[in-house]
């Protein structure tokens, strides 16, 4: 697996961003939480110069073990 910074060459350490809806219901007495959608991942940037990273551009393996690692997949 690859992947790599388009600007600085980092190879390690990159920021995911994603988006996840909760529903919680509540009463008299406590809040519980109905049900949890799974996360949308929004952006890739690099973790050193915050450049972005187009997901397109990663490898189909590399990106479905992202997704799968962050429950988006």
């Amino acid at each position: 697996m690859f992947l790599k910074c388009p600007s600085c060459d980092n190879e390690r350490s990159f920021q995911v961003k994603t988006l996840q809806m909760h529903v919680i219901h509540v009463d008299a007495t406590q809040v519980d939480l109905a049900d949890e959608g799974r996360p949308a991942v929004l952006e890739l940037m690099c973790d050193e110069c915050e450049e972005m990273v187009d997901l397109r551009d990663i490898d189909k393996e590399l990106r479905k073990e992202i997704f799968l690692i962050l429950g988006a997949g």
